[in-house]
């Protein structure tokens, strides 16, 4: 008897982009190229007409400039949240952002990524969202993880328990330690800490370890 394995095919994941600089935009198309999990459907120069795209188009995750003309990124994002809720929303920056970075998060985005991110971070930024999670900047910076902490942002989970193991570890994350330098601090294996620290990203909702920090920041677990 012969037995025919069939190929199950993933539709891409659709994604509307609002920025007002074309330069950019066409940047962030080199971005989407050559790769299969993202689809760009459609394109914004401003908050109203990104309105009016996700309208037409109803894409799976939008991802918007903060600073635009006629309706800026943080406007539209509240009006998105709004009609669209189902529609998860990521935040584009700058190093120079973090205010309005947080304005972006309590307008209802689900996370942010620096305007210079790489195809790899992009595409687990926008499978993290889609998927309800949140989704930082690996390159957040101590600062703005604090801003992020303190502001009335909460998408995480509830207040979840965690082990004594854990706790240990998340410290040890929130001062920067490697999952080597964990290893070595706790005597257990690198796969180990990598273990615990998947099982903490999945507790909080979170889909890196920036995440963490600032949960561990925000629920008192640990300080910056």
């Amino acid at each position: 008897m012969k037995f025919q394995l069939t190929k199950i095919m993933y539709l891409p994941l659709r994604v509307v982009l609002a920025d007002d600089h074309e330069i950019f935009r066409n940047g962030f198309k080199i971005l989407f190229d050559k790769q299969d999990e993202i689809e760009l459907v459609g394109e914004a120069e401003d908050g109203k007409q990104l309105f009016e795209i996700t309208a037409t188009h109803l894409p799976d995750v939008v991802i918007t400039d903060i600073q635009m003309p006629r309706m800026d990124g943080i406007e539209a994002c509240r009006l998105l949240q709004e009609a669209f809720p189902e529609i998860p929303v990521i935040a584009l920056s700058t190093f120079n952002d973090d205010s309005y970075i947080i304005d972006m998060l309590e307008a209802g985005a689900r996370g942010y990524i620096l305007k210079n991110t790489n195809r790899a971070e992009l595409i687990r930024a926008v499978k993290a969202v889609k998927e309800g999670d949140t989704y930082y900047c690996n390159a957040t910076s101590r600062k703005l993880s604090k801003l992020i902490a303190d502001s009335r942002v909460n998408h995480f989970k509830e207040r979840v328990k965690f082990t004594d193991r854990e706790i240990e570890i998340i410290k040890l994350i929130c001062i920067q330690h490697s999952n080597k330098e964990i290893a070595c601090a706790l005597n257990i294996s690198v796969r180990t800490v990598e273990s615990h620290r998947e099982r903490i990203q999945e507790k909080i909702g979170s889909r890196n370890t920036t995440g963490i920090a600032i949960y561990a920041i925000k629920h008192r677990i640990c300080e910056i």
